[in-house]
């Protein structure tokens, strides 16, 4: 069965068609959604808006993306995984939205994954939300009904679409709340890829499954950010086969002093490397795609000559966001897929060029194709090499 775009009778926030994304996709008994705020097309203004508290925010955020579910027929007991995109402005009343979500998940308990990010692309926009979903919800592999240490929030380790593994966002921060390692990236680092190991443990894996570790740092740390190369080496890779990353900078992540967080994803599936054959990842801690069952797991992408590894097109946004998709379909081709096997993608822009950002909407139409994949935006600070305007993370899945 191929992916097909979730198409709602009803979906009153904007007329849906005409974009290079979906509102979401299904494939026979998993659902993506991309990531939707509370923002609605205003008639008398002639565009798209978006308004009130966190509360009301989130509660619009989630009766979109569970419109969208509902159309292909799942509800909120299939939800797997849920990504919260909170912006810095809206951390502080982020317990709002969580009160939300309890609200409406009630005794289901999804897997959670919280991305603080400098803005949204809609300024007051506060919440960002994106959700998986499989029939009959997945299976709980480890519980959590109070914070682990190591975790941003309560919530399960979940099993979902094709044996993929969801942990919670991974901080540093210990079991009475305090901040480890202050002032020392490469600590809080190797403290968090521990505690990612020691969930996964408890689900009955190791590191070893992870097929993507996608941290978010701080401008501060660009300048040491290489010297977490050693923990990655320790502790990842040890069945021959490197997980997927991406970097992005934020302003502030979860707590003051947290200098990372980070998102882990593991597989029950035995792992692939994928490598059109860049060299350039031979002496790196991380692959280019990782194939895990019928799932295509990738790094995040950025204008980057694989062979020079020089920065391509400084300063033009649809410039660089034509060579990242570009590598992009390069291993989703070597992979033997197109862009129509694209299940997701999350983009991030850094704040200094969205006001081009437009520009990548042509070139996500002239280099993919429907159903279009289901995408998620959001704004960040800056990104690891100073040249890069856009990051994407892309993910595929096999036809079944």
């Amino acid at each position: 069965m191929t992916l097909s775009a979730i198409r709602p009778e009803s979906f009153p926030w904007f007329p849906y068609e005409g974009f290079t994304f979906c509102l979401g996709l299904s494939e026979n008994d998993s659902a993506w959604t991309s990531g939707h705020t509370s923002a609605a097309f205003d008639a008398s203004v002639g565009k798209m808006t978006v308004s009130g508290t966190m509360e009301q925010q989130a509660r619009t955020a989630y009766e979109k993306v569970l419109t969208i579910l509902a159309a292909a027929g799942f509800g909120p007991a299939d939800v797997t995984r849920i990504t919260e995109n909170v912006t810095i402005a809206g951390l502080d009343d982020y317990a709002a939205a969580e009160v939300v979500r309890a609200e409406l998940f009630g005794d289901h308990r999804p897997s959670v994954r919280t991305v603080v990010v400098d803005r949204l692309v809609r300024r007051t926009a506060l919440l960002e939300v994106e959700l998986h979903a499989v029939a009959g919800g997945g299976q709980v592999l480890v519980a959590s009904e109070q914070r682990a240490a190591g975790t941003w929030r309560a919530s399960p380790v979940r099993e979902g679409h094709d044996g993929t593994v969801y942990l919670p966002t991974i901080v540093p921060v210990d079991a009475d709340g305090e901040v480890v390692h202050k002032g020392d990236l490469v600590g809080q680092y190797a403290y968090c890829l521990d505690r990612a190991g020691d969930l996964l443990a408890a689900a009955g894996l190791s590191l070893d499954a992870a097929v993507t570790t996608y941290d978010y740092t701080t401008p501060a740390t660009r300048d040491v950010y290489r010297r977490t190369h050693r923990a990655r080496k320790e502790r990842l890779g040890g069945a021959g086969v490197f997980p997927g990353a991406g970097g992005i900078l934020m302003s502030r992540l979860h707590h003051p002093d947290a200098l990372v967080a980070l998102d882990v994803t593991a597989s029950r599936h035995p792992l692939q490397a994928v490598n059109p054959g860049w060299t350039r990842y031979g002496s790196l801690t991380y692959s280019p795609g990782v194939k895990a069952g019928r799932t295509l797991f990738m790094s995040g992408f950025a204008a980057l000559d694989m062979e020079t590894q020089e920065a391509l097109h400084p300063g033009d946004i649809g410039a660089q966001a034509e060579a990242t998709f570009g590598s992009i379909l390069e291993v989703l081709a070597h992979a033997g897929l197109g862009p129509a096997d694209l299940v997701e993608t999350t983009e991030y822009c850094v704040a200094s060029a969205l006001p081009d950002y437009r520009a990548v909407a042509a070139v996500r139409e002239r280099l993919l194709s429907p159903p279009w994949p289901a995408s998620t935006g959001a704004i960040c600070a800056a990104l690891l090499r100073p040249e890069f305007l856009i990051e994407v993370f892309p993910t595929a899945v096999y036809p079944a």
